[in-house]
């Protein structure tokens, strides 16, 4: 498995290898999108340009990660020039306890199904549809821009609106869009969505913060 770091000291960008406990430095690419594309454009897999790229140059772990080295930790891919070319979305319902959860919020005296319900039983019936059909499109929901993106050891802002602000820890997944239109999975990262539970409970498909 290859796990990947982005990195910055102060204009510097970089992006290393993790080989703990140190990071090992990439030559030629300043963030994982850079690095993705090469890679998409080239036909290769990711993890061999990485070790193509290896330098000799390595750095402390720890230190990184605890705030005490001029590195600084990025988010795991971003779109350094442009942010707002980065988005952040996802889909919900995916599995049953989630739907089960939106179940209870709306429970009523009735035995019909909650909207949240029949999502999740649209998606179960239709959701992998056979070769040649068209399947159940699922929930999708957009969180914003690279914009709203926070690394490790970043500040979060709780709007002035907010109820409430808690984390929500979530595996995401890391796609570049290639030239042709076609998305290539970069791999998995994890995440902590900052929502508004209070919010959420009076509102399970909205988010505010």
């Amino acid at each position: 498995m290859t796990r990947l770091v982005q990195l910055k000291k102060g204009p510097v960008r970089r992006v290393a290898l993790v080989e703990e406990p140190h990071l090992r430095v990439l030559d030629g690419c300043a963030s994982v999108y850079e690095l993705a594309k090469s890679a998409i454009l080239g036909g290769s897999k990711l993890g061999d340009l990485v070790k193509k790229r290896l330098t000799s140059e390595r750095l402390e772990y720890d230190l990184v990660y605890s705030g005490k080295s001029e590195w600084q930790m990025l988010p795991p891919i971003d779109h350094p020039e442009e942010p707002t070319r980065c988005m952040i979305s996802g889909t919900g319902l995916t599995h049953f306890g989630s739907a089960l959860d939106r179940q209870s919020m709306h429970a009523v005296a009735t035995d019909e199904m909650t909207d949240s319900m029949k999502m999740f039983q649209w998606g179960k019936d239709g959701g992998r549809p056979d070769p040649g059909q068209v399947g159940v499109p699922p929930e999708w929901f957009y969180k914003g821009t690279g914009t709203t993106l926070r690394a490790h050891g970043q500040a979060l802002e709780i709007p002035w609106y907010a109820e409430d602000g808690g984390e929500e820890a979530e595996i995401a997944g890391l796609y570049v869009v290639g030239p042709n239109g076609t998305p290539h999975r970069v791999g998995m990262a994890g995440g902590n969505e900052f929502s508004d539970h209070r919010f959420e409970k009076t509102n399970p498909s909205g988010n505010r913060t």
